[in-house]
């Protein structure tokens, strides 16, 4: 039985905004039982702030007036300015209502919507496809890592029948050499501010970084230079020295997968998300992930039991704050200071 708690509602309609470092995707949910309006996603670099954005991607394309909005930020919440991490917008919540006629603005952290898309796997627009064994996820505490521009991480812990999401900077963990053949590779890579983090390594400027330890490793040159580069070379299945580096990618995500797992306890699974994943599913799903993903001693029976899962979903950051929406009697989101009305 859940335990009682205040909730926060909002007015419908309801704008909903995924607002990347490149893209920024909207939708409005009519009311509470309706479908979502899905729009064009635009760039954030072809706008000078987010209001002049809804105007152009919602606002003029229908006649549907949004009451509130819930926007997902990529950057910390904090205060009345919020600077996006990775572009020029800094977000004015009262800016944008006064020139919207928006009433009501709820600031989340990108990857809070990340952890809240993983608690509505029974949405239709939620899809994920296993990695490994087929395990069902259960209604337990879960953790979603994104790598792309960064390494997204969160965790959705289920307790006293709410999830709540739990945002932090698991990316910016160290990852050093576990198997014998890693230790050759380790001082050839470039560190970033002195270290190794998982980003340095998972992100996509940890690919061509990979790329050239493990060419460096073998005494050979670096002919490739981009992410894409590698992985289409490597999925091609015509380049050797790309092969190794997203296999070896591949065990270091799912061995940071498997930390994270313990760190939160998330029996009801771990779900691999953002922009990278998708791409390289065939990957990921030839055994090197899982194989890390359980090798924790002592727990290598618990590990076996954890569900492993790609989001193959479109844009699962506007399926997670859909839901909040929704159902905000299901969710345990302190909205103090991070709401404008």
């Amino acid at each position: 039985m859940a335990s009682s708690h205040k909730i926060e509602t909002l007015a419908f309609p309801v704008l909903l905004g995924d607002i990347g470092g490149t893209n920024a995707r909207f939708a409005l949910l009519p009311g509470r039982d309706e479908e979502v309006l899905h729009f064009a996603p635009v760039r954030t670099g072809d706008f000078p702030n987010i209001e002049s954005a809804v105007r152009a991607a919602v606002l003029d394309k229908t006649e549907i007036r949004p009451r509130s909005a819930l926007f997902a930020l990529a950057g910390p919440i904090d205060g009345d300015e919020v600077d996006l991490t990775n572009a020029e917008w800094i977000v004015r919540p009262r800016d944008v209502m006064a020139a919207t006629g928006i009433e009501d603005i709820t600031l989340l952290n990108d990857f809070e919507a990340q952890a809240l898309a993983i608690s509505a796997l029974d949405d239709p627009d939620m899809t994920t496809e296993a990695i490994g064994p087929e395990l069902a996820p259960q209604e337990n505490c879960r953790v979603v890592l994104g790598p792309g521009t960064g390494l997204g991480v969160a965790g959705l812990v289920y307790a006293s029948g709410l999830w709540t999401p739990v945002p932090g900077e698991g990316g910016h963990v160290a990852l050093g050499p576990d198997a014998d053949d890693e230790f050759p590779i380790w001082p050839h890579i470039e560190k970033e501010g002195g270290r190794i983090s998982a980003e340095a390594l998972l992100a996509g400027r940890g690919i061509p970084r990979l790329y050239r330890a493990v060419a460096a490793a073998r005494g050979l040159a670096a002919s490739l230079s981009t992410p894409a580069e590698v992985t289409n070379a490597a999925l091609g299945g015509e380049d050797p020295l790309a092969l190794a580096t997203m296999t070896l990618y591949c065990r270091l995500l799912g061995r940071v997968a498997g930390d994270l797992a313990l760190v939160f306890m998330a029996t009801g699974g771990v779900f691999i998300a953002g922009g990278i994943a998708p791409r390289i599913a065939l990957l990921l799903k030839e055994g090197e992930f899982r194989h890390a993903f359980e090798a924790k001693y002592p727990h290598e029976n618990l590990m076996r039991q954890i569900p492993t899962r790609l989001v193959t979903a479109e844009q699962p950051a506007l399926t997670g704050l859909a839901a909040f929406a929704r159902a905000p009697e299901n969710f345990s989101v302190p909205l103090d200071r991070r709401r404008w009305r």
